[in-house]
């Protein structure tokens, strides 16, 4: 296989994990019934006039399963972590009590599992789409190497090796999502 088309396959191949890392972030983010640090990545607490992410300004314990413990680094910081979990809207309510904020997860109803399990799937299927594309880029630039002494077989070869990598991530997207759904509908 021509050198030029071992070149545009890796830089799919990296690509295409970097869309994984984005799809598993974004699926541990949906909260499945059970506390973890993960539900709060993304959380920016107002810093001295910066936002900066939560897990910077205060330490982030599970005690329980159901509890989530954050103790700021500074006394100063309770208000706006306070606020920024209440801006974030991931559904549960902060409780100060002047030292520490106490997050309890209350347990999903089966309605609000069916709901998680739709935002599972939306989330997968924007993954599938993000790493389509990133195949049809690729088949777009490899289509452009004909001309810089890359034979026609060489290009379909290239396209097919593409399509084997596409398929091979979107099997990983459907195993995470898959996996995730299992952990909201267990009870």
């Amino acid at each position: 296989m021509n050198d030029l088309i071992k070149k545009q396959l890796q830089d799919t191949q990296a690509t295409m994990d970097k869309a994984i890392l984005h799809c598993e972030s974004e699926l541990t983010k949906i909260r499945a019934g059970k506390a973890s640090a993960g539900m709060l990545d993304g959380i920016m607490v107002d810093y001295y006039g910066n936002p900066t992410p939560l897990s910077q300004v205060a330490s982030i314990n599970t005690p329980d399963a159901r509890t989530l413990l954050i103790q700021p680094w500074e006394k100063a910081l309770l208000v706006p972590i306070e606020r920024a979990i209440m801006e974030a809207n991931i559904g549960i309510n902060p409780q100060n009590d002047g030292i520490i904020i106490r997050l309890v997860v209350p347990p999903l109803t089966e309605e609000r599992r069916k709901d998680l399990v739709k935002k599972v799937k939306e989330e997968a299927e924007r993954g599938r789409i993000t790493v389509r594309n990133i195949r049809k880029d690729a088949n777009e630039r490899i289509k452009k190497l004909k001309g810089e002494s890359v034979s026609d077989d060489e290009i379909k070869t290239g396209e097919g090796e593409v399509q084997k990598i596409t398929d091979a991530y979107i099997i990983k997207i459907d195993k995470h999502a898959e996996a995730k759904e299992k952990d909201i509908m267990t009870v």
